[in-house]
């Protein structure tokens, strides 16, 4: 990829929440998880997992936990992305929970990007109830649901959120 094809790629991707009933290859889904596995991580811990979610009545219960967003249920693939801060705690002690979660943003935002040049469309979904996530997939006490990533064939919507100009986050030497 040439430098002047980078930002048209990130900037044609939008957050989808309309998918079509297709379902993603197994392939597809391969290549998601070596994309992610790709990801920069603290220490090369690699302190995320993902919960692969398919069945209906899976990603229905998600999507209640989701407070009732439909597009959680409507994707045919649903990526529970989460900290496994264990992992890095044990070599970051403390510190090692948000290395985790740090991980886990990552991983998520590499499944993005890759859904993405696959054609596949995805919606980053971060309000949940956090225990009823937790009971639906079994997590583990030690390991954080970080963000419910649906993908899937999709409908991109008709109007895109403007962005904020850059200058805006900028800050020179001090805040």
């Amino acid at each position: 990829m040439d430098s002047s094809d980078l930002l048209p790629f990130l900037t044609s991707r939008s957050s989808v929440r309309e998918y079509h009933t297709a379902p993603v290859s197994d392939e597809e889904l391969g290549y998601l998880l070596q994309c992610a596995s790709t990801a920069p991580s603290a220490g090369d811990l690699e302190a995320w997992d993902v919960v692969v979610v398919t069945e209906r009545a899976t990603r229905q219960a998600l999507s209640t936990a989701a407070l009732g967003q439909r597009h959680v249920a409507a994707a045919p693939l649903v990526l529970v992305v989460c900290a496994n801060y264990t992992r890095s705690m044990t070599r970051y002690g403390g510190r090692g929970t948000l290395y985790a979660v740090q991980d886990a943003t990552i991983a998520c935002t590499y499944l993005m990007l890759a859904a993405h040049a696959l054609g596949l469309h995805t919606c980053w979904t971060g309000a949940f109830d956090e225990d009823k996530v937790r009971r639906i997939v079994h997590l583990p006490d030690d390991v954080l649901p970080i963000a419910l990533l649906p993908i899937g064939h999709g409908n991109l919507p008709v109007a895109r959120t403007p962005r904020m100009p850059v200058e805006n986050h900028l800050h020179h030497e001090r805040w």
